[in-house]
């Protein structure tokens, strides 16, 4: 499982010219399921986002996780995240979980952290999403589980 996470300000998404969620500061993670991911593994991703520590401590290091500040988590699922791109000019997503099995691993996922953790905003599985966020840093870094 492969998760790219930034450090927002702010992130929504909107679906269909609808607000759908929003954070404020947090962290906004993009979630790619492979095809050899399980329940578990998507447990053991959200511990690691939950306790990155991508955040300024007093002395301004990055020292603080996400729980540490109280912020809010985003997750979105984004297939595009699994695509193959050395070599060649079209991305390949043969490594990519079939879309109705990823879909059950997302929403467990999802389940998990709104129990293990209060402040969870989604996107929408297989929807079209309009993302908006303000990144802080930028601080970007892509993780896998």
């Amino acid at each position: 499982m492969i998760s790219l996470i930034q450090r927002v300000n702010y992130a929504k998404v909107v679906i269909e010219d609808q607000l759908y969620s929003e954070i404020n500061k947090g962290v906004l993670a993009l979630i790619g399921i492979e095809k050899e991911d399980t329940n578990a593994t998507a447990e053991k991703l959200l511990e690691r986002i939950l306790s990155y520590r991508i955040f300024a401590d007093y002395e301004d290091k990055m020292n603080l996780s996400v729980k540490d500040i109280e912020g809010g988590v985003m997750l979105v699922s984004q297939f595009t995240l699994a695509a193959a791109t050395g070599k060649g000019l079209r991305p390949s997503f043969s490594s990519a979980m079939p879309p109705d099995e990823a879909k059950k691993i997302f929403k467990h996922l999802v389940d998990f952290a709104k129990t293990n953790y209060a402040k969870i905003g989604t996107g929408q599985f297989g929807n079209e999403m309009k993302i908006s966020l303000e990144n802080d840093g930028p601080v970007t870094f892509w993780l896998k589980v």
